[in-house]
This record gives structure tokens, C-alpha cells and sequence, in this order.
């Protein structure tokens, strides 16, 4: 998946098959987000969001109450996916800001497109021993991976850190999986429309990778 602001092998990405495409966002961030607007200068813009970043991921951790992680989990609902694309899709994939968008823009496309999404699930979920790190849902429908997802953002600010992004690494996996099974079955019928899912599959692959690579950056603590 890559990011609903750019065509990228790099990021969460929309096709009409189920994710999300998004305009592109405006500069800055809503009104909480005011004293981390870097003016017109993109450097002090992207070291404003790297702070925020920082600060979240923090203040989750810090002994946030169980209210004020719900609403670090409903960033996206509370302020828009373009406010949160603004902040992190340009950021490196492999920063705190890049795994905070990924983490966002995965929870986000399970749910506008959830019943895509668990299809796609079901279809990987049976052959991929991701499934097992991602998490045991059962039955894997769209209301259970909205739950999921849930589970592993708010992990991120709750649980370590790191084990959230592999959660969220195995949940790409399973999901590509299943997308490339759907590939193979139109390939016949429909080959522009499987080739079209193939691709999208590579790029949610190449998510699952650098998602794994930021949690062992987390680990190591370079992940800034």
C-alpha cells in the first residue's frame, strides 16, 4: 500500500480495488497541531512533524489514560486522513513520522474498504503464518480486522513499540498474500485488473518490509 498522496513502491497506496487515494493535503496541521507549524520553510515543517511524532509516541507511553489513547487512535476520525498525510506520508519510511503515517493509512483503508480488505485477508489468511504475529481473529470479516488494526495502533502507543509495527508488518503480508491469490484467479478473465492487484500487492509487501525495518530501528533506537 502506498501513500494515498504519491504513487510510490514505498508507501500505503490507493486502487480502486480497495484502498484509499487522497488529494493532496494541506501544509499544516489543525488547530492542536499549531505550535508544530513550520511556516514555509519544508525543513522546519517536516522537523515540526518529527517532533510531533516524537511526542505522540511518547505521551502515549508516558501513562496517557485509556481516553487520551483512543484519541491518538482516532488521530485520523478527530483531525482527517489529509491533516495526518500533511504531517508524515513525505517523511522516510524508515522514521518515526513514516511508520506513525503507515500505521494510520493502514487503519484507515481497513476501514472505508473493509469488506475488500477482509476478502483479501481471508484469502491469505489460511496460508500465511503472519497471521499468527499479526493476530488470531476469528472470523477474519471486516468488523474483526477494524478491531485488529485497533488493537495494533493502540499498541504502538500502550506496548512496544516496536512489536505494533511487526504486528502491522504481518498484517500486510497476509494481506498482499491474499491479493496475489485474487490476481492469479482474474488473471484469465480480467488481466488488467489482476496485473493492477499484483502491483498494489508488491507495494503493500514492500510496506510490510519497511515497517519490519523501522521495528528493528525502534529497537535499536535510531528510529528518529
Amino acid at each position: 500500500m502506498t501513500s494515498p498522496r504519491r504513487q510510490s513502491h514505498r508507501s500505503p497506496s490507493s486502487t480502486a480495488a480497495g484502498t484509499v487515494r487522497h488529494h493532496r493535503p494541506r501544509p499544516f496541521a489543525p488547530e492542536q497541531f499549531a505550535p508544530f507549524e513550520g511556516g514555509p520553510d519544508p525543513a522546519e515543517t517536516a522537523e515540526g512533524a518529527a517532533l510531533l511524532a516524537r511526542a505522540l509516541v511518547e505521551g502515549g507511553r508516558g501513562g496517557a489514560d485509556e481516553q487520551a489513547v483512543q484519541r491518538l487512535v482516532g488521530l485520523v476520525e478527530e483531525t482527517g486522513i489529509d491533516t495526518v498525510a500533511g504531517l508524515w506520508a513525505d517523511a522516510p519510511a524508515i522514521s518515526l513520522g513514516g511508520a506513525l503515517w503507515r500505521l494510520y493509512a493502514l487503519r484507515t483503508a481497513t476501514t472505508r474498504n473493509g469488506a475488500q480488505w477482509a476478502a483479501w485477508y481471508r484469502a491469505g489468511y489460511g496460508a500465511h503464518v503472519a497471521r499468527a504475529i499479526a493476530g488470531a481473529i476469528e472470523p477474519p470479516g471486516a468488523r474483526e480486522l477494524q478491531v485488529l488494526t485497533d488493537h495494533i495502533l493502540t499498541g504502538a502507543f500502550t506496548g512496544d513499540f516496536d512489536v505494533a509495527l511487526e504486528r502491522a508488518a504481518a498484517y500486510c503480508r497476509v494481506v498482499c498474500l491474499g491479493q496475489a491469490h485474487h490476481a492469479e484467479a482474474l488473471e484469465a478473465g480480467r488481466p488488467e485488473q489482476a496485473g493492477a492487484l499484483l502491483r498494489q500487492a508488491k507495494r503493500l509487501l514492500g510496506t510490510a518490509e519497511e515497517l519490519e525495518e523501522a521495528a528493528a530501528a525502534w529497537r535499536a533506537g535510531t528510529l528518529d
